[in-house]
């Protein structure tokens, strides 16, 4: 990657009221003075993780300059990320960033976006078929892994265990379904998944644990591949049981999330589940933002390690996924403020 850009962004990152200029850039904000018009889609509002990334955007947008238009909000449905991209097509945006739930149903528009010179940048997911600029998300099978061995130490490789599956449609649904089961067959094959099918939706994850706890009540884990969707009705059914026990006591279950949002983070300070895999929401609006930026600019980029703790990969035919860091949060660490879900 090409580093002198990268440095010009970091030092956007913790220069805090500093402007653009001291980094060697603009003048900062999201009027006319700066690069765009950046049109962009969030995918959702109803999960504590998305309304984090969404509350992060024009912060984000100000800090690196960037002429932001009116974000759209596909609520979660390909038709409405259809019609909103061609709605910021039509207002003049230079480039548009989008997270498209579903990766397999979006080639069509992003084919349009192509032969219009509109670059994309999709965040959190890559999707299926299509031309992007660059992909912003984290290792989603690292997410699956690093769940699969918590859970797998914790229960001296052998248990029962939940696994609350994000929608299959999607590729961070895949990806963190398909690595936490091959981890689980090859290193602790004494533990008996239950995957669960929930299309990231919580009462369907609640349904389906109410279920299995009275199918088989000595079930000792638990994971939820997004914490901002499950992590409340999960309680919840887990309280109704009086299931939420200290780690000491046979009756408890070991819970591991994926997201980091603040409700995760306290919920492992009261004992309610035991850790989580933080999802950067701040790292995703801010690099989705400069990747954009980068777009309109005429920037290039290539695979390699970067100078933000990531790594620029090539996931088949040139197209490139800055892969940011996702780490596992624990009683050990919660209280790091390094962690964006302690900073807001």
């Amino acid at each position: 990657m090409k580093r002198r850009n990268l440095t010009a962004a970091v030092c956007l990152a913790f220069a805090g009221a500093l402007t653009l200029s001291a980094c060697g850039g603009g003048t900062a904000g999201t009027g006319a003075g700066g690069v765009g018009p950046i049109g962009a889609d969030h995918p959702r509002a109803d999960t504590d993780f998305w309304n984090s990334y969404i509350k992060y955007f024009p912060e984000k947008a100000k800090d690196l300059g960037v002429n932001l238009l009116n974000p759209t909000n596909s609520q979660n449905k390909v038709e409405n990320l259809v019609a909103n991209a061609q709605s910021l097509q039509s207002q003049g945006a230079k480039a548009i960033i989008m997270a498209p739930q579903d990766t397999g149903a979006i080639a069509s528009t992003l084919d349009r976006l192509e032969k219009a010179n509109i670059p994309v940048v999709t965040v959190d997911t890559r999707p299926d078929k299509g031309k992007t600029y660059m992909v912003v998300r984290a290792d989603n099978k690292a997410y699956g892994e690093k769940a699969c061995k918590f859970l797998g130490d914790k229960l001296g490789g052998k248990g029962k265990v939940v696994e609350f599956q994000g929608a299959l449609a999607s590729v961070n649904g895949r990806d963190r379904s398909e690595a936490f089961a091959a981890c689980m067959k090859k290193d602790y094959p004494g533990i008996t998944v239950f995957e669960e099918p929930t299309d990231w939706e919580g009462p369907k994850a609640s349904a389906a644990l109410q279920t299995r706890l009275n199918q088989h009540p000595d079930i000792n884990g638990i994971y939820m591949q997004a914490g901002g969707a499950f992590l409340t009705p999960t309680l919840q059914v887990l309280r109704q049981k009086n299931l939420i026990v200290p780690p000491t006591d046979p009756k408890h279950i070991f819970i591991v999330s994926n997201d980091g949002i603040p409700q995760e983070l306290e919920a492992i300070r009261k004992g309610e589940i035991d850790a989580t895999v933080s999802q950067p929401a701040d790292l995703y609006a801010q690099w989705a933002l400069f990747y954009a930026k980068a777009a309109v600019e005429g920037k290039t980029f290539q695979p390699g390690k970067t100078d933000h703790d990531s790594t620029i990969v090539d996931t088949g035919g040139g197209r490139l996924e800055d892969q940011l860091p996702a780490p596992l949060i624990t009683k050990e660490n919660v209280d790091d403020k390094a962690f964006w879900g302690n900073q807001i």
